[in-house]
């Protein structure tokens, strides 16, 4: 293994013992680039891309309370080309992080404190927050996107290098509603970014689009009733489809500078059936259409797409989405455990605007991935997140088939964790499932991490490569996997 230390960041946190401070939620402060990287195994020649992954790194010891999406965003990058690989790794550098540099300490509050300890505005629909942009990343336009939960600003990045280009052209302009959030989609027959933020003030949500030449070319109110908190959305050919879910801030409390996360179970969940930019003019007369359907919590979708007089929805429904005491920060009202996320589907009737319900299987998992080439169309499969118990941490995956109700899993190990975990299709594949599942993995026996390259038809198989990586990696949230035909930069092949 051959490793070059690019640069490491000074940390200021004070030892201790808390629970996404330590453990597999170590933190990282070392930048490297790696190569000859170990091999178990053999890397498919068939894999030509990035794997890339965000996570969440705290470098300065937190004003109050640290919650563990507050943490500093690093991406950890694989490079796969031709039965070759190249692990790197960056902090993303946004104006919170360089604020904090230049200071020497901390400057913004957390999640779960009190906005007003902030020591500046911060960013976020709430305020106060540190725009860390640690929360999901994407590949549009040929170049990485990394983006923050609770809204900032789209950060960009060299998908090869992990090179920082700073914040998109088209992001000064919204941002005055938020920026964006985190979840944007990429069509992959348009190539256009799908995206929505949200704020505390009306009309509480947008929707916009980016063309594939990296341009805002729509950009339209989505009006709600009040300050929501929706987290992720999906699309199909013709629609985007928004959420206002019962789970949010109580607005009661909102004037006393009270950010109190509560459930409303009489309320409905409801659905804003928004036209994208390029559907006909008759689907744009009719504006945006609102459904609704029972109550719950919707964290991360799967996919949707039209099918006859229907919009067809799956994603993981929540039977209990706020925990009998409240949250707390210590894991075990994080973790899928607590809120029950069951894969789940809504149908949408545009005919006669009713919705029809149903569960598709009783077993708890999130953070699920599919072939994103068959995001807006009809699909067959998807690779779930298997949790471990009463924590904020997965231990292995499940293969799910839509159409026959059957699955098949594959468990890291005792010790051993990882997250989501992106289905790879071969630059050359024939079918839905032609490729691999790609997956960093935490090993606490180890002390050390590894990707792991699972055969997408057959992840109970096991691993057909694991690739040691130069050191432990935290645990994170979302990732993505971009073919090598999709950055933009002339793709130089690995040194």
């Amino acid at each position: 293994m051959h490793i070059d230390l690019v640069n490491t960041v000074q940390p200021t946190l004070v030892h201790g013992q808390h629970p996404f401070m330590t453990g597999p939620f170590t933190p990282n402060y070392q930048e490297v680039n790696a190569t000859d990287l170990e091999v178990i195994g053999e890397i498919p020649k068939r894999l030509n891309g990035v794997y890339l992954r965000n996570t969440q790194n705290p470098v300065h010891q937190p004003l109050g309370t640290y919650h563990p999406f507050d943490g500093d965003g690093m991406l950890h990058l694989m490079s796969f080309e031709k039965g070759r690989c190249e692990y790197r790794n960056r902090f993303t550098r946004t104006k919170a992080f360089l604020e904090e540099q230049a200071a020497g300490h901390a400057l913004y509050a957390g999640l779960i404190d009190k906005p007003s300890i902030s020591q500046r505005p911060g960013w976020g629909a709430r305020g106060g927050l540190r725009d860390s942009a640690a929360t999901d990343v994407i590949v549009h336009a040929g170049k990485a996107l990394a983006t923050f939960y609770q809204c900032g600003e789209p950060y960009r990045l060299d998908a090869r290098t992990l090179e920082l280009e700073g914040v998109a052209d088209w992001g000064a302009q919204i941002m005055a509603d938020g920026g964006i959030s985190a979840h944007p989609k990429v069509c992959p027959r348009t190539g256009d970014l799908l995206f929505f933020n949200y704020s505390k003030h009306a009309p509480f949500m947008h929707y916009g689009e980016v063309d594939s030449k990296n341009r805002l070319v729509h950009y339209v109110p989505v009006p709600l009733p009040g300050p929501r908190l929706p987290h992720d959305m999906m699309f199909t050919e013709n629609y985007s489809v928004l959420d206002d879910f019962p789970l949010h801030w109580d607005e009661s409390l909102l004037g006393e500078g009270k950010h109190k996360l509560s459930y409303f179970p009489n309320q409905p969940s409801r659905f804003a059936v928004v036209p994208r930019r390029h559907a006909s003019k008759a689907i744009q007369d009719q504006g945006i259409r609102w459904f609704e359907a029972t109550p719950t919590y919707v964290l991360h979708w799967l996919n949707a797409w039209e099918e006859g007089d229907e919009i067809v929805m799956h994603g993981y429904h929540q039977k209990t989405p706020m925990p009998p005491k409240g949250y707390d920060n210590k894991g075990n009202t994080l973790g899928p455990e607590r809120y029950g996320p069951t894969i789940y589907e809504w149908r949408l009737n545009l005919r006669t605007g009713h919705t029809h319900e149903r569960r598709l299987d009783e077993r708890y998992m999130e953070f699920g991935m599919i072939n994103a080439n068959y995001w807006s169309h009809p699909y067959r499969y998807s690779y779930n997140m298997i949790a471990h118990p009463n924590s904020f941490l997965f231990d292995g995956i499940l293969r799910y088939d839509h159409t026959s109700g059957q699955s098949q899993q594959y468990m890291f190990g005792e010790g051993r964790f990882g997250s989501e975990s992106p289905m790879a299709p071969c630059h050359d594949s024939q079918a839905e499932d032609d490729g691999y599942v790609v997956s960093f993995i935490t090993d606490m026996n180890t002390n050390r991490s590894e990707c792991m390259v699972l055969d997408a038809r057959c992840i109970e198989a096991g691993p057909v490569a694991r690739i040691l990586l130069p050191h432990r990696i935290s645990s994170g949230t979302h990732s993505c996997w971009a073919d090598a035909r999709e950055i933009s930069t002339n793709w130089p092949g690995l040194t």
